[in-house]
Order: structure tokens, then C-alpha cells, then sequence
């Protein structure tokens, strides 16, 4: 079977539901849409602009490996994984153990962290922005390294050290599942994805992720790395909806999310007609963007995922 021009991904908010709407959910898309794959966050209270932070949320990784095992299709994964709430060791044995549940299916998110109330609350140390890039760098390394050991690692970092740490049972997929690098940052974020990534996921309208994948090519030259070895994927707001409300509101907060016209950002946001829809994905994959990761707050509607399998994923099998 051909791979999609272009594969869509549903990024599932844990904050607000309950486990057995979370699990219905993941249950129909992988049953019964032709999406490609299916994602928890990392957070552990709501972090929505304004939210109660002492509303309920789920743990991304738990969910993710109950999600994993009652599911059979779709490809899984984090998007993304804060670098800064685990030790990147610690953190490939659970993505190796989540591996093995899904029979090869997980797809591997990580940041370096953003969420600043939740590391105060918790107790988890912050850094400084170049701290924490420093930090994901690092990281990414050493995950990379032991998803490929063959023997135990070593490894002599700056922040993390490894003394002949062995790992088994390996992942399985080889060489390892795919590392997607999560964030826009042009200087670190995306200089660690051309260094050690195999997936890039930044968000915004076509002319903003024209600029990103242009600094990562240009990050890939000197690394080395040819860019087309690493998939450009985005994560956005897509529905296939006819009420116009809905339309403008979205226009709304991506004109002054990117300080755009009304008028231009209706034209870039992928949210109204099928045929609307359809051709913002068809501009993003001009630029080399072949993943879209669709952002999603429960309760959902089944019906409006239903539609979106149905006149925009399906139409780049």
C-alpha cells in the first residue's frame, strides 16, 4: 500500500474528560476513521490559557500505554514529552516499554518544556530557555544512543551521565521509533532536530512554516544531514464545519496569534468548506509538510471527526 500524500494525526487534550470518553474516542478513530495515528499530552494540570489548574487532567504517558494496548491501528505517541519531568533514561525505557505494547507503534515526541506554573507546582525545576534547550539536546542524544545500543551505553554529558547503562528489551522498531523534536525555536529547538531528530512538528500558517523548514534545511547543511531524511509535520486547529461562526472565530486567533488581516487569515486557516480545508492542506504540502497533527479538546463529536476522515483525510490516501 502506497504511503498518504499526506497523513493526519488527532492530538487528544487529556485535561476535562473522563478516562472512558478518552478511551471511546481512541477507540473509534482507530476503528473506524483513516487516520494515521493518535496522540496524549504532557501535562499534568489543564494548561490552557486561564484554565483551572486544579481542574482534572490525566498523566500523558500512563494514558498512553493503556491507550496503546487497547488499540491496533493506529500509530501512537506524546506530543510532546517535557524534556525537564523526566530523566531522559528513565524517559527511553517507558517509550521502549510503550513500543512493545503497541507492537511497534509509537511514535516519539519531545520538548524542552514551557509550561512554567506546572513545574512550580510540582516542584520540578524550570532553568532558563537556553537551560532547558541545552537540556532537550542533551537528551535527544542520549535517547538516540540507547534506542540504538546494542551494548551498555556510556554516555558523559553536562547534565545527564550514563555508566554502562544497559537496555533491554530494545525497542521495536529498528533502527528505533521515529524522534520527533517539538517546538519552533529557530536558533536550538530546530538545530537539535536536524542534528539528532527524524520529525520536526512546528504550528502556524503556511508562510510561518515556510520560514521554519527553511532554517532547518539550512541547520541540516551544516549538520551534514540531507533534510529531506526528516518529516515536516504541523499542529493545528482543522475542521470541516459550515457554520460560520466557527469559521471567523478561528480566523480570529490566528490573525492575531501571527498579526495577520482577518481576510488573510480565513484563507490560511484549514477551518470551514471541505474544499477550503483541502486546499490550505494542499499548500502546506507544497512546502514539504507531509503530517498534519490535529488539535482536539474533549468531549468530542464523533460525528465531526467522522466528516474530516471522510472529505479531507481520505482525499490524500
Amino acid at each position: 500500500m502506497n504511503e498518504p500524500r499526506v497523513k493526519f494525526g488527532v492530538h487528544t487534550a487529556l485535561n476535562g474528560v473522563e478516562w472512558s470518553q478518552l478511551l471511546e474516542f481512541w477507540h473509534f478513530l482507530d476503528r473506524e476513521t483513516a487516520f494515521h495515528s493518535i496522540w496524549t499530552f504532557d501535562h499534568f494540570v489543564p494548561p490552557n490559557p486561564g484554565a483551572d489548574p486544579s481542574g482534572p487532567c490525566l498523566e500523558g504517558w500512563a494514558a498512553l500505554a493503556a491507550l496503546a494496548q487497547a488499540t491496533e491501528r493506529l500509530r501512537v505517541g506524546c506530543l510532546v514529552t517535557g524534556n525537564t519531568y523526566r530523566h531522559p533514561a528513565v524517559l527511553a525505557k517507558m517509550a521502549a516499554t510503550v513500543d512493545h505494547i503497541s507492537n511497534g507503534r509509537l511514535e516519539f515526541g519531545i520538548g524542552a518544556g514551557w509550561h512554567e506554573d506546572e513545574h512550580t507546582a510540582y516542584g520540578i525545576p524550570f532553568y532558563t530557555l537556553k537551560e532547558r534547550q541545552d537540556h532537550l539536546e542533551e537528551a535527544v542524544q542520549l535517547i538516540r544512543a540507547l534506542f540504538q545500543a546494542e551494548s551498555p551505553v556510556d554516555f558523559e554529558g553536562r547534565y545527564y551521565q550514563l555508566r554502562r547503562a544497559p537496555f533491554s528489551p530494545p525497542c521495536v522498531q529498528r533502527p528505533h521509533p521515529p524522534i520527533m523534536v517539538g517546538g519552533s525555536g529557530e536558533k536550538r529547538t530546530l538545530r537539535t532536530a536536524a542534528r539528532y531528530g527524524d520529525m520536526i512538528n512546528v504550528s502556524g500558517p503556511p508562510e510561518v512554516v515556510r520560514r521554519k523548514i527553511e532554517v532547518l534545511e539550512e541547520h541540516c547543511q551544516r549538520a551534514g544531514r540531507d533534510p529531506a531524511e526528516i518529516v515536516k509535520s504541523i499542529l493545528a486547529v482543522v475542521a470541516v464545519t459550515d457554520d460560520q461562526g466557527t469559521v471567523d472565530f478561528m480566523a480570529s486567533a490566528t490573525a492575531a496569534s501571527f498579526g495577520l488581516a482577518q481576510d488573510e487569515a480565513k484563507r490560511v486557516t484549514p477551518v470551514g468548506s471541505a474544499e477550503h480545508v483541502r486546499g490550505v492542506v494542499e499548500r502546506y504540502a507544497e512546502l514539504g509538510v507531509t503530517y498534519i497533527i490535529v488539535l482536539s479538546e474533549g468531549p468530542w463529536k464523533r460525528e465531526e471527526y467522522a466528516r474530516l476522515s471522510d472529505e479531507v483525510v481520505s482525499a490524500f490516501r
